[in-house]
């Protein structure tokens, strides 16, 4: 049985309520997988071999700072690539930043993890997701990423950490 599956048959809707958070600790502790990935590439000196991230975050979620013209355009939600074309990768413990250029204009984008909804890695169909912070239950619709676009492969290795809380 494979992690997600795991964390989501223990999770299931049939178990009593809790008053530990799980779901919250989860979320936090799959996060902090993606903040050492990105800092592992930092430091490194790029991304090793074929691998690239796909990360969609909110974009209206408290510490996002990203460009007004992308907020305008991607009012809810949005998804970037890290692939080829960035620069200035750097990582904390609580969020990252990083140089993309979109439609050929250079930004800085800073992204906590908190706002960090998925994260795909399609070179070896890694896959995490996450709840929004204080969103919707589903993510909006939203466009391809401007700076580095293409088809996302199926089937892949997915870690769904989306909970659906007892009230």
């Amino acid at each position: 049985m494979g992690l997600g599956a795991l964390v989501q048959c223990i999770m299931s809707d049939a178990l009593p309520d809790s008053l530990i958070p799980y779901d919250e600790i989860v979320q936090e502790a799959l996060r902090a997988v993606v903040g050492r990935v990105l800092g592992s590439i930092a430091g490194g000196g790029g991304l090793p071999g074929e691998h690239h991230f796909y990360i969609t975050f909110k974009t209206q979620v408290p510490g996002v700072d990203i460009p007004k013209r992308l907020i305008e355009r991607f009012p809810d939600e949005m998804t970037i690539v890290l692939q080829n074309k960035f620069w200035d990768l750097k990582v904390d413990e609580t969020r990252f930043s990083v140089g993309l250029s979109f439609n050929q204009v250079p930004s800085k984008l800073v992204i906590p993890y908190s706002a960090i909804t998925g994260f795909h890695d399609p070179a070896v169909n890694f896959e995490l997701r996450f709840q929004a912070a204080d969103g919707p239950d589903e993510p909006e619709p939203h466009d391809e990423a401007e700076n580095d676009g293409g088809p996302r492969d199926d089937g892949s290795n997915v870690v769904s950490v989306d909970f659906k809380r007892k009230k």
